[in-house]
């Protein structure tokens, strides 16, 4: 069984919604996040067993109801 995890970011200007998943997909864990570097460093290195390496890169900007 593989230790794996995944992280997902959600990223807006004040929070960041961050997801952990396991190799199989399922959730871990999720929280909000201030968007500070500091803040996105702690709640990686806190994580548990070993991270995906980075493969793909999605960003998306704009805002539909501003």
């Amino acid at each position: 069984m593989t230790n794996v995890k995944y992280i997902g970011l959600d990223v807006h200007q004040a929070t960041i919604a961050a997801a952990l998943l396991d190799a199989n997909g399922k959730l871990v864990m999720e929280s909000v996040l201030e968007t500070r570097a500091s803040t996105i460093l702690d709640f990686i290195r806190g994580v548990r067993g070993q991270l995906s390496p980075l493969r793909k890169v999605s960003l998306q900007s704009g805002c539909m109801v501003c």
